[in-house]
């Protein structure tokens, strides 16, 4: 397995930060960056023209990782070669949030399970309950075949989310890309870092992921006093103050964000389901905390492949995380890189939600919000 990586900007146009001859046997093109720019026919085609024979894949984020570093209105590109690993894609469109759970099912349902040792989907990042699209997910492969991934974003404005596959950046569509094979070992890890305050509130009235009352008093309404001055600025920064609540079965904390809000009703939407009659609690940052949660994620990563040094890892970072870290942002990339390694190429992007397992080994995934999670790559 070979890899190698491009950076377009405004500034500079396209730069090679690596070569590795792969220009015509790439099989598969990893491409994160600004919405504005994937939506370009010109970036496509010189990257198709680069690429002939490869399959493009690629999300707008709320940021691009190259390596240790975060850039904000570039493009991001991973060209991979595999010397023994098959690797097919397919995609759907979402006409609407209530088929995030078939939607799953469909996307999946399109691949050949024989051999199938991994999908990494990529997300439209609004118009999705993530957590019905990890359901979904986990229906059609009856929780045989690990998933990781994560949903598109756009900066802190959530205006638009476009997905790239061999074509420019469009809205609505949903990637689930395949790895197949006995060569290739996949690993991942899922952490936060972020803490609890304030009490247990319980959920008096929800629905999949729109939460409208919380102790009996609307959600939007107590949100805000918690807030105070941080609520003009509705929905983005709510992405400093999460919700968390405990998974059914165990006593695995999921924490949620917020994707819009519905001033009328004194509601909520969230990125993924807060069922009715459970407990959240507020959630707060901690700059040291959250990063020791990315570094985790990347010791996760590492068990889960066996401790091997991997050949790429994908990193998908929630945009909260971004917001609160600011200009320490680059130490969350940075304690990732002390665990994998400099032999280990990086590329990823901040993220309006996560996919991943909760355990290394597992392979039931669940949609994070506010995580760092990582997935590595390694062929034998």
């Amino acid at each position: 397995m070979r890899s190698e990586q491009l950076i377009f900007s405004n500034a500079k146009g396209w730069e090679t930060k690596s070569d590795n001859n792969l220009r015509e046997i790439a099989q598969l093109v990893f491409v994160f960056g600004h919405k504005d720019l994937l939506k370009q026919q010109q970036h496509f085609d010189s990257i198709r023209a680069r690429y002939p024979n490869s399959e493009i894949v690629g999300c707008s984020t709320s940021g691009e990782i190259w390596q240790d570093m975060i850039f904000n209105n570039s493009i991001v590109c991973t060209a991979v070669h595999f010397e023994k690993t098959t690797v097919k894609v397919s995609s759907e469109q979402i006409d609407s949030m209530e088929d995030s759970f078939g939607i799953g099912e469909r996307l999946v349902g399109k691949l050949d399970t024989q051999d199938l040792a991994h999908v990494f989907v990529l997300s439209e990042g609004l118009n999705i309950n993530g957590s019905e699209l990890a359901k979904g997910l986990n229906s059609s492969l009856n929780d045989k075949v690990s998933v990781t991934g994560g949903l598109a974003g756009d900066q802190a404005d959530f205006a638009e989310t476009v997905i790239v596959h061999n074509k420019p950046g469009e809205k609505n569509i949903l990637l689930a890309i395949g790895f197949y094979g006995q060569n290739i070992q996949i690993g991942y890890g899922s952490m936060g870092g972020w803490d609890s305050f304030g009490v247990d509130r319980l959920v008096t009235k929800s629905k999949a992921n729109i939460l409208f009352e919380v102790d009996g008093v609307p959600a939007l309404e107590l949100y805000k006093k918690y807030l105070g001055v941080h609520a003009a600025n509705l929905p983005s920064s709510a992405l400093l103050f999460p919700l968390s609540f405990m998974l059914d079965d165990s006593q695995t904390q999921i924490v949620r964000t917020i994707l819009s809000i519905d001033e009328t009703n004194g509601s909520m939407v969230f990125a993924g389901d807060i069922p009715e009659g459970c407990y959240v609690r507020l959630m707060k940052s901690n700059f040291n905390n959250l990063i020791d949660g990315a570094s985790g994620a990347a010791e996760m990563s590492r068990i889960s492949l066996q401790n091997n040094t991997p050949d790429l890892a994908i990193l998908i970072s929630c945009i909260g995380r971004k917001l609160v870290l600011k200009q320490r942002i680059e130490e969350e990339l940075e304690s990732v890189r002390e665990v994998l390694g400099t032999a280990t190429a990086i590329a990823g992007f901040y993220s309006y939600g996560e996919i991943s397992p909760v355990r290394p080994f597992e392979k039931h995934c669940e949609l994070h919000n506010q995580t760092m999670t990582i997935t590595v790559f390694k062929e034998i």
